[in-house]
């Protein structure tokens, strides 16, 4: 009973804030992380991390398992365009399980590890999204750094990491760092790829963009303008040319565009320029002011 009156305090309190994305809510639960919302709007059923939330985690429709809702998604397959088919993947953060859905399809044959810190994300994404996991994957509800560490004492390497880890303001400050992103380096496999899902308007755009420069080098930087979208993608052991990425996204067109993942729409957001004014802190353990400094201007 307490429980069930906890729940809908809950829901009037995120329907109160006057958030003019609170349609119709059907689910909430108060976890050990956070405050779970899952909503519906039209034809799409939306996971947000509390009232505070300046975005929703992950969005599906309601009438079209394959469509992709959020330009994100799709920024992150490109991902697929930097080598050949990944057999062994890392999903660092869950949601609502879009990802490892569509990885799932692309990829039957692949091993997908994912990582989720919070149990309730895990049972939500299956009452709430139709998240099922294959037969090749598996979900491990832990820190992911923890994970991470442990994987790299192991000797485990992964082909493909797809990074999409936030709690209901931004990324954890513990998986913004250099020290971070060498454990991860450390479990890719020779030319292993890492996508890296952030915003453009955050406040950490240039130490972002220090930091994963001096752990992988050069990286390809996706930013959509009009959903503030960025995705770093980076290669161990550095970029395939330009062309050959071309090549790979021409082969894999007709099972991408399955889900919206046109070559036409995603290359021209492939850019090398990136710049960061000189002097830039990198981000580390001592020095991740990741709450701080993430206010949009």
């Amino acid at each position: 009973m307490w429980r069930r009156l906890e729940t809908l305090a809950l829901a009037a309190a995120l329907l109160g804030s006057g958030a003019a994305w609170a349609e119709r809510v059907i689910h909430t639960e108060k976890s050990a992380y956070r405050n779970i919302l899952v909503y519906e709007d039209d034809d799409r059923r939306c996971l947000q991390f509390g009232r505070d939330a300046r975005v929703a985690q992950t969005c599906v429709s309601l009438t079209n398992p394959d469509e992709l809702r959020f330009d994100y998604y799709r920024m992150l397959l490109g991902a697929l365009y930097l080598g050949p088919a990944p057999q062994r993947v890392l999903v660092m953060g869950l949601g609502g399980g879009v990802m490892v859905t569509v990885l799932q399809k692309l990829l039957p044959q692949a091993q997908i590890d994912c990582v989720e810190i919070d149990p309730a994300v895990v049972r939500v994404a299956g009452s709430h999204f139709s998240f099922v996991p294959g037969p090749q994957t598996k979900v491990f509800t832990e820190d992911g750094r923890v994970f991470v560490k442990r994987a790299l004492r192991q000797g485990r390497q992964y082909d493909l990491v797809l990074h999409d880890v936030f709690d209901h303001s931004y990324i954890p400050e513990h998986m913004v760092t250099r020290e971070y992103f060498t454990e991860l380096h450390g479990v890719l496999a020779p030319q292993g790829v890492i996508a890296t899902n952030t915003f453009s308007w955050s406040s950490l755009y240039a130490s972002e963009s220090a930091t994963h420069h001096s752990v992988f080098g050069p990286f390809f930087n996706l930013v959509n303008p009009k959903r503030h979208n960025r995705v770093i993608l980076a290669r161990k052991g550095g970029l395939p040319p330009m062309a050959q990425v071309q090549a790979r996204a021409r082969e894999l067109d007709g099972p991408l565009r399955r889900f919206g993942v046109t070559p036409e729409w995603l290359l021209p957001l492939f850019d090398t320029n990136t710049r960061w004014p000189e002097g830039t802190r990198v981000l580390t353990d001592k020095f991740a002011p990741a709450n701080l400094m993430n206010a949009k201007p």
